[in-house]
């Protein structure tokens, strides 16, 4: 089934037990397949990869979100952002753990040979491309920094 589909049908049970965080949440991944599906250039249906870009998108949106209301004392609207959050990851693969990163990077760094600071662009890519949708790119930043710098 696919995604708008599977959002269509939780949207009409979050309605009917009126449950308010589940409808905001719901409604934000329906918007953003509206406006991917009408964008110029937009297909008529969205790819698997590009509905998991979608929501790690709007994912990270939330989370920025959330420390600028936290920095400015909106816990009130902050709670809000984090209730879409946990909506939002439903829909999204299980993400990995910093050891399955760190694992997945030095694989990559040893199956190209890449070594040293220098690289860093070049591993970035590599491991990007290999754990998209799996993993979030600060992370995978983090360790590829790590591995590359030691």
């Amino acid at each position: 089934m696919s995604l708008e589909l599977t959002i269509n049908e939780q949207l009409k049970k979050a309605m009917l037990a009126k449950d308010e965080k589940g409808l905001r949440g719901l409604r934000a991944i329906k918007s953003a397949i509206l406006l991917a599906k009408t964008a110029e250039g937009g297909a008529a249906g969205l790819s698997e990869e590009a509905e998991i870009k979608m929501l790690q998108k709007l994912v990270k949106q939330r989370k920025d979100s959330i420390e600028v209301f936290e920095t400015q004392g909106r816990e009130d609207l902050a709670v809000k952002e984090r209730e879409e959050v946990e909506v939002i990851e439903q829909f999204l693969p299980k993400q990995m753990s910093t050891e399955e990163i760190k694992l997945a990077v030095a694989k990559v760094i040893q199956e190209s040979g890449l070594s040293g600071m220098s690289a860093l662009g070049q591993v970035m890519g590599l491991a990007t491309k290999k754990l998209a949708g799996k993993a979030d790119g600060k992370a995978i930043s983090a360790v590829v920094k790590e591995l590359l710098g030691s």
